[in-house]
């Protein structure tokens, strides 16, 4: 009787720490970058595209441009990627009030079959306010990203001033 309650404990202790492992691993397991597809709509491109950008680093340095990345029109990588060179984008003066910002509004400025322009206010960390025309559009050719909406321009920022 002792041998089998000795085996008892010992199984009940290997699943208890299974049990915490497990935990542990999805507590701390980054999230998953989001990939374009046909499913996503024009608007919800760019709200991915803003939320990533305001918690530009969690789970990890940089993730929301990473993120931002992914939505990019082919077009508009070949302008300002490679990945490295986004990042040092995003990073200087014109764009940097859209990383870690403290809020933002997405207004709808014109939608068709194929192209989508909003009008982004976003409330930068230093609390002033910005403004940029973020234009959305189909992919048409054949592959992976075919009838993906993905963002072919953002606009230079206008500054609306400060929120104080």
């Amino acid at each position: 009787m002792k041998k089998y309650f000795k085996y008892f404990l010992y199984g009940l202790v290997y699943l208890v720490l299974i049990f915490v492992f497990a935990i542990m691993f999805i507590v701390t397991a980054p999230a998953d970058t989001i990939k374009p597809n046909n499913g996503i709509e024009p608007y919800q491109v760019v709200k991915i595209q803003l939320r990533s950008l305001k918690n530009n680093d969690d789970p990890f340095k940089n993730a929301g441009i990473e993120q931002t990345w992914e939505f990019a029109h082919p077009n508009n990588k070949k302008f300002t990627g490679p990945l490295e060179k986004f990042k040092a984008m995003l990073s200087g003066d014109s764009y940097k009030m859209l990383l870690n910002h403290i809020d933002h509004n997405i207004t709808e400025v014109k939608l068709t079959d194929s192209l989508a322009a909003y009008e982004v206010t976003i409330l930068g960390e230093g609390k002033n306010y910005y403004k940029f025309r973020w234009m959305v559009e189909k992919f048409n050719l054949e592959g992976p990203l075919k009838d993906c909406w993905l963002t072919t321009a953002v606009s230079q920022p206008v500054s609306l001033g400060s929120s104080i």
